[in-house]
């Protein structure tokens, strides 16, 4: 089996490579970082240093595989050191929003056209990313946090669309939107407070509960907006 995890630096992807070396211990697991030193990574994982936002960088990574399984994209923005997520419109920066679409919804799409004939063979194979419960339009009820609303919709379209496109072309890939629940990383640190207690996640147990979810889906549930505990969530 071989797996690809983008973004393992991060927590979620952190705690994704740690329960798929338990759950696959024969597994060649592949994982991308960015901005990192390699110092004190995991030598049992191939690592690849990739910015997933330039074509070029992802086309020349998709090269270096001949077959995956599963690929999971974790990489996400929800705030940056200067700006946190708006809490009205006049908050709103067009700088901001132009990031968290460059690094919430376009690298899936980059992953999606040079993966494909990699992901598509004769086995089962998933291709999934890690969107968010906000994204949803339907489920929208506070409002704010205007631009990761809008680039995890954006995302969640672009995925639904991918899987229909599949479907026809690449019928043996499952495409899954996976809202985690929140997780301990530092993208979800400081809105923590104010959580109910019990409701903060560690990225052990969110990974545990995706590869629990992984092994009951099929091509069947291709497009589908699932989150950890395996319930489908409206678009």
């Amino acid at each position: 089996m071989h797996i690809l995890i983008l973004g393992g630096v991060g927590g979620i992807g952190a705690g994704m490579i740690t329960e798929a070396r338990r759950r696959f211990p024969t597994a060649e697991i592949h994982a991308t970082y960015h901005k990192h030193t390699s110092d004190n990574f995991d030598t049992s994982v191939i690592w690849h240093e990739v910015n997933i936002c330039d074509e070029a960088e992802v086309e020349t990574l998709a090269n270096q595989f001949d077959e995956l399984q599963l690929l999971i994209n974790c990489v996400g923005l929800l705030h940056l050191d200067s700006q946190l997520p708006e809490k009205s419109i006049n908050q709103f920066n067009p700088d901001f929003f132009n990031a968290n679409i460059q690094i919430n919804a376009l690298p899936s799409l980059l992953l999606a056209k040079h993966f494909q004939t990699v992901l598509n063979r004769s086995t089962l194979s998933y291709f999934v990313t890690v969107s968010a419960k906000v994204g949803s339009i339907s489920d929208n009820r506070l409002g704010g946090w205007m631009s990761y609303r809008c680039s995890k919709a954006a995302l969640n379209m672009a995925l639904k669309t991918l899987s229909i496109e599949w479907h026809r072309t690449a019928p043996n890939i499952c495409v899954l939107s996976f809202h985690p629940g929140t997780t301990d990383t530092a993208l979800s640190k400081p809105f923590q407070a104010r959580l109910p207690q019990g409701q903060l996640q560690t990225p052990a147990q969110t990974a545990h509960y995706f590869f629990d979810l992984l092994s009951k889906l099929t091509t069947e549930d291709s497009g589908s907006f699932i989150d950890y505990a395996g319930n489908k969530l409206p678009w």
